[in-house]
């Protein structure tokens, strides 16, 4: 069977070749029913547009890559919903790549998606508490997600330190006399949320605070060998107050108390701190502190467009502040760039932490805590 050509589809479709290409390209430039008309006799003939050429010809693809570091997880599942929705407003197709926990296979992807010319890249990087960008010149647009970092590049970050506050001020608006937080902080995102809860509770020094530094963060079975330990201390020992620094973890501790005939929230109360859905299906239902995740990859798809849009930024430093996240730009240089964005999370309670005469989950923004 011969190959069928872009002007196969245009003749069938009596229609120009550059109808057919801003069909490919730009579908946004025609009417409803042309564009209707010209998919239909794409997949009628089953054309397949040759992207080797297509990149040849025009130097990238109308398309971002998207590296997440797992895809077993909900919070990157939600960027990955909010990234794919925004490129499609803007015509953009999104590729993802899961790099399965590995920062070389992380590294891997991204350089293939910049090799394939992709019209830009973004990454949610495995972030150790000494992290910085790999590459420093960039072939093409990139926007890293949920980190911080004060090198030149674009960011797009929850606001992890406020994640930890948040979660401290409700152990204290609970009456907690003794918090103890669960889980290493392996990673940039738990340092910065052991830190918010140090914070908060520097104005509580009546509150005791313990941190048991072990447990993968990806790992229930750790939660639930904590939990047990918890468990077997004397029940004035016990802690009244359980953070743990992800939902996983917390929910592993649930498990543990639970089995061990603690009541939770009656003697123990629990939160997570990452707002995972896919660890909310314990026994009892999991307060946490949710960072949007599908704000953050619709965010960073606009920094790409704003990178792509804007090729020459001004010299003058300023500084902007909206209602739904705090933006920082110093500009002096297109090098010497930091754009950082920080995405507000917000408080939401169910059972684990609530009194027993609240039964239903509640969603508190962070404003209240501000």
């Amino acid at each position: 069977m011969a190959k069928v050509k872009i002007s196969d589809v245009a003749r069938e479709a009596g229609v120009s070749l550059g109808t057919v290409s801003n069909a490919l390209n730009h579908p946004e430039k025609l009417r409803p029913e042309t564009l209707k008309l010209i998919n239909e006799t794409i997949n009628r003939l089953g054309y397949l547009p040759n992207q080797s050429a297509r990149q040849l010809a025009g130097g990238a693809t109308k398309s971002f890559g998207l590296v997440l570091p797992r895809l077993d997880h909900g919070f990157s599942l939600q960027i990955a919903s909010g990234a794919h929705n925004e490129a499609r407003k803007h015509g953009y197709d999104l590729l993802i790549a899961n790099a399965d926990n590995d920062d070389i296979l992380e590294d891997h992807y991204l350089r293939y998606f910049m090799g394939t010319q992709m019209s830009g890249v973004m990454v949610q990087p495995m972030a150790f508490p000494d992290w910085h960008p790999a590459m420093t010149k960039m072939p093409v647009p990139i926007v890293h997600l949920d980190i911080h970092c004060s090198e030149p590049g674009y960011y797009v970050a929850a606001d992890n330190e406020a994640q930890g506050r948040i979660i401290a001020e409700l152990a204290i608006a609970r009456g907690a006399h003794h918090i103890v937080v669960v889980g290493r902080a392996a990673f940039m995102q738990l340092t910065l949320r052991v830190l918010g809860i140090h914070k908060a509770l520097a104005l509580h020094p009546d509150i005791k605070i313990e941190v048991i530094d072990a447990g993968e963060w990806n790992t229930a079975a750790d939660g639930y060998g904590i939990g047990n330990q918890i468990a077997e201390r004397p029940a004035d020992e016990r802690p009244d107050f359980v953070v743990g620094l992800t939902d996983v973890l917390a929910s592993g501790v649930v498990s543990a108390l639970v089995d061990k005939g603690i009541s939770v929230p009656g003697q123990v109360r629990v939160a997570g701190c990452d707002g995972n859905p896919l660890a909310w299906s314990g026994s009892v239902p999991l307060t946490t502190v949710a960072p949007p995740g599908y704000e953050i990859g619709r965010k960073g798809i606009q920094l790409l467009m704003e990178q792509i849009e804007n090729k020459a930024p001004t010299k003058t430093k300023h500084i902007h502040v909206s209602s739904a996240a705090r933006t920082v730009t110093a500009v002096t240089a297109i090098e010497d760039i930091n754009r950082q964005e920080l995405v507000r999370p917000f408080l939401l309670e169910r059972a684990s932490t609530q009194a027993s005469s609240q039964t239903d989950a509640t969603a508190i923004n962070l404003g209240a805590y501000l």
